[in-house]
């Protein structure tokens, strides 16, 4: 396992307001917090106090949390804007969202695909009414693809990563992850002192430091993210201290397959973030297989966050630079269901 630490984190404060996305999705049919959920044998192997599971597995009717960040966006861009088509690029679960949303406004979705995406996930996307374009080569290559076909007019670009020039969408769609944290805070009993959340381009990151690191709060929890082993663009970026691309190679945790770090996010994750590590396949799909057995259906980007703990909080030396003891409250966002992301335990790469 790689890691990286960042001392100066836990005290960066900035402004923040994460009232109005909270009061949007509280509107919406169907709407209902997602569970968190305690596991006291968890706590018990990893010696801390509290264990708890952000089970993101059933949200709005789909395995996985991308449509908190979609419905908001394409809300804030619909007060302005009424689109040809909706269009993006996806390893999965956020192409899926964006399908379920653009038929509920009645607006067409297309969806470009990288290669490694599940055939499941496929015609999941194609279940919720969205069109699908593959895209031979990397998740970048399908973002690309999904760029020039909006810039050729072919609709209004949602995307959860940003670049120089395409920054408003992707923070909107930050904004809206918001509601996952505020969830957390109401739904627990004591204060978290470690967030584990699992990172591709990294705007689930960005969005963790924006709630937990918002101006006021006098005490805040650490935060860790988590990555493949194959696809570590935040890890790296935090190692060399900018942002960084890196070549990213298949592996089951298709959803945080990502090269390169979110333009938008990158500052908040360089000013924020406490550390940064990644997992390996087997890992990741172990503590997936865990987790389902202790009742919360993760897929392998959900149990990533059990894997990095796992590997971070047997160094003691980690744990106590985190400020981890055996009276600690660890919270893991399982962010996919195993309907999201199907796998075989038995085709895990090593």
């Amino acid at each position: 396992m790689s890691w990286t630490y960042r001392p100066a984190a836990r005290t960066w404060r900035h402004d923040a307001c994460v009232a109005a996305p909270v009061a949007f999705h509280a509107g919406l049919p169907g709407y209902a917090p997602t569970p968190l959920v305690e596991l006291p044998s968890l706590a018990d192997e990893l010696g801390v106090g509290r264990v708890l599971v952000k089970d993101e597995s059933a949200r709005l009717g789909l395995p996985a949390f991308k449509v908190l960040g979609v419905s908001w966006a394409v809300q804030r861009m619909l007060e302005t804007e009424i689109p040809a088509a909706l269009v993006t690029a996806s390893d999965g679960n956020h192409g899926r969202a964006l399908a379920q949303v653009a038929r509920q406004r009645g607006v067409p979705a297309r969806v470009y695909l990288p290669d490694g995406v599940h055939p499941a996930a496929r015609a999941a996307i194609q279940s919720e009414g969205g069109t699908v374009v593959d895209v031979p080569g990397s998740y970048d290559t399908a973002v690309a693809a999904a760029a020039a076909d909006a810039d050729a007019g072919g609709g209004a670009l949602i995307q959860d990563t940003a670049w120089a020039g395409y920054e408003q969408i992707p923070g909107w769609i930050v904004e809206g992850y918001l509601t996952l944290f505020a969830e957390i805070d109401d739904q627990l009993t004591t204060e978290s002192d470690l967030v584990i959340v699992p990172a591709g381009v990294g705007s689930l990151a960005q969005a963790a430091v924006t709630y937990y690191r918002r101006a006021g709060l006098t005490a805040a929890p650490a935060l860790l993210t988590v990555e493949p082993d194959s696809a570590a663009c935040v890890l790296d970026s935090l190692a060399d201290g900018e942002p960084r691309t890196v070549a990213t190679a298949t592996t089951i945790m298709v959803g945080l397959n990502c090269g390169t770090v979110s333009h938008v996010a990158w500052p908040l994750l360089r000013a924020g973030l406490d550390a940064a590590c990644s997992v390996s396949d087997q890992a990741a799909g172990s503590a997936a297989a865990d987790l389902a057995r202790l009742g919360v259906a993760a897929g392998p980007c959900g149990g990533a966050a059990l894997a990095a703990a796992r590997e971070v909080l047997a160094d003691s030396r980690r744990a106590d630079r985190l400020g981890i003891t055996g009276h600690s409250t660890v919270v893991l966002l399982c962010t996919e269901g195993q309907a999201a992301n199907p796998y075989r335990e038995e085709n895990i790469r090593e």
